[in-house]
């Protein structure tokens, strides 16, 4: 799947991901410095009904938020940023693989430091940034490592 888009499409670019990508809950998220991965992350939390504030856990490596899912049961998405980490055992130390074994939302920004560690049934995201600075998102076949 590829999704093309300006800034001011990603409340629409959410909810089509969420048609999507329904019943998925493990996401990696690769792309350049400033391609706009948390702001993509932001729309897709907003769109699912969160209504905490979301901000990039560059610091924290993780960051949760609760939503209501379409029963009303509280659920939660996972944001993770792992730039900072070094390797797969300072991400078992930082709880990542807790993290993405739980029965929650996950989107993992910087993933590569992890592929060994992720689900089977990850999905692989690129966002590039076009010349015109529109985004594409698109589901690749597996994470760079």
């Amino acid at each position: 799947m590829q999704w093309t888009f300006t800034l001011d499409q990603l409340p629409e670019i959410a909810g089509s991901f969420w048609s999507y990508f329904a019943d998925k809950q493990v996401f990696t998220l690769n792309g350049p410095m400033g391609a706009g991965k948390t702001t993509l992350i932001k729309a897709l939390c907003a769109a699912r009904g969160v209504e905490d504030a979301t901000a990039s856990p560059t610091f924290s490596i993780i960051n949760e938020y609760a939503y209501r899912d379409s029963q009303g049961q509280q659920r939660r998405i996972f944001h993770l940023d792992l730039y900072r980490l070094r390797d797969e055992d300072d991400a078992i130390s930082a709880g990542v693989e807790d993290t993405l074994y739980q029965d929650a939302i996950c989107f993992v920004e910087w993933p590569d430091v992890v592929a060994p560690l992720l689900p089977p049934d990850t999905i692989h995201l690129q966002l590039e940034v076009l010349p015109d600075q529109k985004r594409v998102l698109r589901e690749t076949a597996a994470s760079h490592k």
